[in-house]
């Protein structure tokens, strides 16, 4: 999508879409930092590469103080910095510092306080932030990887169209016995087969208001399960570039082969499976549901309309029954999403992605394109 076709991003817009906030409501700015002191006076400004810390104090931050908290009638707007935990999803420290130069306790000093806390980090934070809303009765987002792209596009559109259009290809897909995604690379054919066991579909759509407590993923619009089992293999590329073949059984990965790359890179990938099997359950499949354009961060090009991800490891903040004492390490608890599309994975490609249900067949993606009968859920636009 042409990025001209979308209004100029706005804070207190996509706040009160998001959260409908109530008169008085408190709310806070999370960011995480190699090392939290560094918030003190604002010092990790000085800091170039983080770009992602940067944007929260700019747009989030100075947006609440000057002029966002009273046109949303809400209070508070604070900023605090806790140690960066170094993977996706893995549990927050148990404190965080002020700009001041304060160290305070998570749980006592500020989840009770705060009516809503918007995450803005390089680690994903949604799962642990999820379980801390539940406990403390807050609600929030995680923004995690945020760029300019991504403020001027998928944080710039109308989250009720989101999420209207997201419900639709929900119910387009809940009840679903199966999943086969066909994958295709250099000639060689994987099929991953994804039990879902007629299950409700799930969404992330982008609203998060009313008083349950709850936690949104910003950018949203994705509709996802977490699979009851899965079989048969998929391709994943590494962080390097190397290629790897993961072979899942009783669905979980149970051992990596290299296509292409470097052995050593899938020799640590099978220790860490090995002495901690939990890494490799599969804990997700999702579908993008928005028209978007590539971020170049997984938060935003996991939501594109023809892409799909798999992801292993924690499950719980998604409803399914991995949590993080059921790993090994506590290190290890993460939840990694895996996407496959055009542009994060261009040598992988998904030839088709199909449903099951009621004995039908239903394709849902081919070659990264929305079938006809997927966008077609969506109806006259």
């Amino acid at each position: 999508m042409d990025t001209r076709q979308f209004p100029p991003f706005s804070l207190t817009r996509l706040l009160r879409t998001v959260f409908a906030p109530k008169p008085g409501e408190r709310v806070a700015i999370f960011i995480d930092l190699p090392d939290p002191r560094g918030v003190k006076d604002f010092g990790f400004l000085r800091e170039p590469s983080l770009s992602i810390q940067r944007l929260a104090h700019e747009v989030f931050y100075q947006g609440l103080r000057n002029g966002g908290l009273g046109e949303l009638k809400l209070t508070g707007g604070d900023l605090y910095a806790y140690q960066a935990t170094g993977g996706s999803n893995l549990d927050l420290p148990p404190t965080a510092f002020d700009p001041a130069g304060r160290e305070l306790v998570l749980e006592r000093d500020i989840y009770p306080h705060y009516n809503i806390i918007l995450c803005v980090s390089t680690f994903s934070a949604t799962a642990p932030l999820t379980a801390f809303a539940k406990r403390h009765g807050f609600r929030g987002a995680t923004l995690h990887g945020l760029n300019d792209i991504i403020l001027r596009t998928g944080l710039a559109v109308d989250y009720n169209e989101v999420s209207r259009d997201t419900e639709k290809l929900r119910l387009g897909l809940t009840g679903a016995d199966s999943f086969e995604i066909d994958f295709e690379l250099s000639g060689r054919k994987l099929q991953l087969t994804l039990d879902c066991g007629g299950q409700e579909a799930q969404k992330s759509h982008g609203l998060c208001r009313g008083e349950k407590p709850d936690v949104a993923n910003l950018p949203a619009g994705e509709v996802y399960f977490v699979p009851r089992g899965a079989e048969g293999s998929f391709p994943l590329r590494y962080e390097d570039g190397t290629m790897g073949l993961m072979e899942v059984a009783g669905g979980r990965v149970r051992k990596a082969s290299l296509l292409k790359g470097r052995q050593s890179v899938i020799d640590e990938h099978n220790r860490k499976m090995e002495s901690d099997p939990a890494t490799g359950e599969i804990g997700e499949l999702g579908f993008g549901t928005q028209d978007l354009p590539p971020s170049g961060r997984d938060i935003q090009d996991e939501k594109i309309f023809g892409t799909l991800h798999v992801a292993t490891g924690r499950s719980d903040h998604l409803g399914g029954h991995l949590t993080p004492d059921k790993f090994a390490s506590a290190k290890n608890a993460t939840h990694d999403d895996i996407l496959f599309s055009p542009t994060k994975t261009p040598e992988i490609r998904v030839t088709q992605a199909r449903m099951r249900r009621g004995g039908r067949d239903e394709i849902v993606i081919e070659n990264y394109q929305p079938s006809a009968w997927w966008r077609g859920l969506l109806g006259a636009r």
